[in-house]
């Protein structure tokens, strides 16, 4: 570990020691593992991570987090998110993510004033800053902290810190809930998730890793990496088609772009000048 990290893992360690208890929303990512990992190391039971389910998270993600809650020790709870039951959600606009996250962490407030835990903390780190997040707006007005951006992480400081403690998630590649596939203004309900959903599990049956599938009407939109995307264009080809058409979409376009973090904000960005980085 070099000093840099060193230093801003102790850090981290401090400020989660003067917390003295928190409640964390732990999704199993890259960020949220590594948080959880720190704060049941220092905290111990005063450390409760938190796992929200709904139809917009997928049961992969929703076994791997309950594999590293295993691994990691620590206390673990799993609750139900309803957010395809808030109308302003479902509508998809500009600030969806505000009422998702609004009603995530008015959960965690809750469990935390339950359980008598002070704070409620989430992933973020500094490498979020930029992007269009109306998320930390709900965030803030239920005074969430991010320890990990308040210890001066960058997202290769998570990884490179994840590696150094052995965590499986060091490597793991960006995700975001299935929401995130659609176009703001593209109404999202039960049916459409399911269809990105099942597009992408049997996508990661033929063995993609870094991929997206966006929605867009009966036009499934994929992003792939580069060694992926000479996958899905060669030997895989009709396969790819084959899988994404079963679940619902009459057209498979492969985007010659490729896979990048924060591509259904890029109108966004535009509009307001943040970069994307989720």
């Amino acid at each position: 570990m070099d000093s840099e990290l060193h230093d801003k893992t102790a850090r981290l360690r401090a400020i989660l020691s003067e917390m003295e208890s928190c409640v964390i929303g732990f999704s199993g990512g890259v960020d949220s593992t590594l948080l959880f990992a720190v704060a049941a190391d220092v905290l111990g039971e005063r450390a409760l991570a938190v796992t929200a389910t709904s139809q917009t998270y997928p049961q992969r993600e929703l076994q791997e987090a309950r594999s590293l809650a295993q691994q990691i020790g620590g206390r673990h709870r799993e609750i139900v998110s309803e957010e395809l039951d808030i109308p302003e959600f479902r509508e998809n606009p500009r600030d969806r993510c505000y009422y998702c996250k609004h009603e995530l962490f008015g959960k965690l407030r809750a469990i935390a004033d339950q359980e008598g835990l002070t704070y409620v903390l989430d992933g973020t780190n500094c490498d979020d800053a930029g992007d269009h997040r109306p998320g930390r707006a709900a965030a803030a007005e239920i005074g969430v902290r991010s320890p990990l951006e308040e210890a001066g992480f960058s997202k290769q400081n998570i990884r490179d810190l994840s590696l150094y403690l052995g965590l499986p998630t060091w490597d793991k590649p960006a995700f975001a809930c299935l929401s995130s596939r659609f176009p703001y203004g593209t109404a999202i309900t039960a049916e459409r998730v399911g269809q990105v959903g099942q597009a992408e599990e049997s996508l990661r049956m033929l063995g993609f890793r870094v991929l997206r599938v966006r929605y867009h009407g009966s036009v499934a939109r994929i992003e792939l990496g580069p060694q992926e995307f000479e996958l899905a264009s060669g030997p895989l080809r009709s396969q790819v088609t084959e899988v994404v058409k079963a679940a619902g979409f009459t057209y498979v376009a492969l985007d010659l772009q490729g896979y990048r973090t924060g591509a259904m904000n890029e109108e966004a960005v535009q509009e307001t000048g943040a970069v994307p980085t989720t």
